[in-house]
């Protein structure tokens, strides 16, 4: 049984890699520190904000929502 669970996550793996960074809903906290070149350590203090508008929390892992990260980056972003 778990190897079967194994080899599920595995083809999920697989298949998210397939989809490129920028069609992307959701993303990983290195993924999104490559996508938006903010620094992992600067993003994670962000994530860490409370009401932070981007995170998405599975209770293991924190995600970042990609279109509501393009949206604060736009309004903080620094002329």
């Amino acid at each position: 049984m778990d190897e079967d669970i194994l080899r599920y996550k595995d083809k999920l793996m697989e298949k998210a890699k397939a989809i490129p960074i920028w069609e992307r809903g959701c993303l990983t906290v290195e993924e999104a520190a490559a996508y938006s070149n903010i620094g992992r350590k600067k993003l994670r203090s962000l994530l860490n904000m409370k009401k932070c508008p981007f995170v998405l929390s599975d209770g293991k892992q924190l995600l970042v929502v990609r279109e509501k990260l393009d949206e604060y980056i736009s309004k903080h972003k620094k002329i």
